[in-house]
């Protein structure tokens, strides 16, 4: 798939833009704070409904106006798709090929993004909520099962902590409520968890792979998941839900004293092994961000793999933080194989030996200019 043709109304600094992409590379090139980032940020939003930089959505709307749009044709094997989205002061609303999309499982997998910036070099040695964040966002594209599962599973665990809150301080006495809530957040922690293993486990295939050529064969990399649920019931979720559920009742007076769920997914975690070690802890700056480098190539054949598409690429400023051998390996990955967005305040010290014809756009103070090479 690819992103063949944007159009922004009032998006962050840009107040209009309508214009079209090459399927291949498409190079944003332009000084500090002119837009570049936005841009990116559009065309995640655009895929996701969301941005990955604020929680707030009235922070894409452009100072002075009363809604942002941003409306995309995406090309899939399958034909070509509309997709749009408006962020207002009330709220935001989607759109598939002209049509409200009421719930965002209807509205997601149409555009398959996967965004990589520097702070994503961070995955391994950051926390376990951003590792968690890193899958979920991830997972979810790939998966509207498992995006219903984890926000259902989200929207019980809320339920369920405050009202355990409420029974530590005597708010509340009807425990039956509570096992109620425990069996739902079983039912729910189970799909996410399954889903979540199973993702991995072929994720860690791919990163293995390439992990294995970027170090010329001297390191192996395995991804290990972290999960208070036993490993043989991660076979199947009715195996999961019935371990969650003994976990639950064993930890019941640890949760009722502490007033919060002490057990299940939202607790699980990602380890990083390379060459039998975990990197965050044994290894080198440099050998994490080769393993998170890894992870995020592995995703664009994971995404193929569960989605039959390959997904579009956004590359924020990262090529700036690889030494010459990783951005290399990079640039090979990705060329003729996905359309790909990246943005650099100069095409100096970039392998422009492998980026073969790039359609380049100026960026500047909120506008897009083609430039010819």
């Amino acid at each position: 798939m690819y992103l063949q043709h944007l159009t922004l109304r009032d998006y962050r600094n840009y107040q209009s833009v309508d214009t079209d992409f090459s399927p291949q590379i498409n190079v944003l090139i332009g000084a500090n704070a002119q837009g570049k980032t936005n841009l990116l940020e559009s065309v995640y939003a655009l895929a996701l409904a969301r941005s990955h930089r604020t929680n707030n959505d009235r922070d894409l709307i452009r100072f002075g106006s009363d809604f942002a749009r941003v409306d995309g044709t995406v090309v899939r094997s399958t034909g070509p798709v509309k997709l749009g989205l408006v962020v207002s002061k009330q709220g935001k609303r989607a759109r598939v090929n002209g049509r409200d999309a009421p719930r965002l499982s209807q509205y997601l997998g149409k555009l398959n993004v996967i965004l990589f910036a520097p702070e994503d070099l961070n995955l391994v040695k950051g926390s376990p909520a951003l590792r968690r964040r890193f899958i979920d966002m991830e997972f979810g594209q790939m998966s509207a099962k498992y995006l219903y599962n984890l926000a259902q599973y989200k929207a019980t665990l809320k339920q369920r902590n405050a009202y355990l809150k409420q029974l530590k301080y005597g708010q509340a006495h009807d425990t039956v409520y509570l096992d109620v809530l425990t069996e739902q957040l079983a039912q729910f922690g189970s799909g996410v968890a399954v889903a979540r293993a199973t993702l991995l486990t072929n994720m860690g295939q791919f990163a293995g792979v390439i992990h294995h050529d970027i170090t010329r064969g001297e390191e192996n990399l395995a991804l290990r998941y972290q999960t208070q649920i036993d490993t043989d019931a991660l076979q199947n979720a009715a195996d999961t839900a019935a371990d969650l559920m003994q976990q639950y009742t064993q930890a019941r007076p640890r949760e009722l004293d502490q007033g919060t769920t002490l057990v299940g997914p939202h607790r699980d975690d990602i380890e990083f092994i390379v060459n039998d070690r975990n990197v965050a802890v044994y290894g080198s700056q440099g050998q994490q961000r080769t393993a998170a480098l890894a992870v995020k190539l592995a995703e664009i054949d994971l995404m193929k793999q569960e989605t039959g598409e390959y997904p579009v690429l956004l590359l924020d400023d990262v090529l700036s933080e690889l030494d010459d051998a990783r951005q290399t390996h990079l640039l090979k990955a990705i060329q003729d194989k996905v359309q790909t967005f990246l943005t650099t305040t100069s095409m100096d010290g970039i392998a422009q030996e492998i980026i073969q014809a790039p359609n380049v756009l100026r960026v500047q103070a909120g506008t897009l200019q083609a430039q010819t090479n």
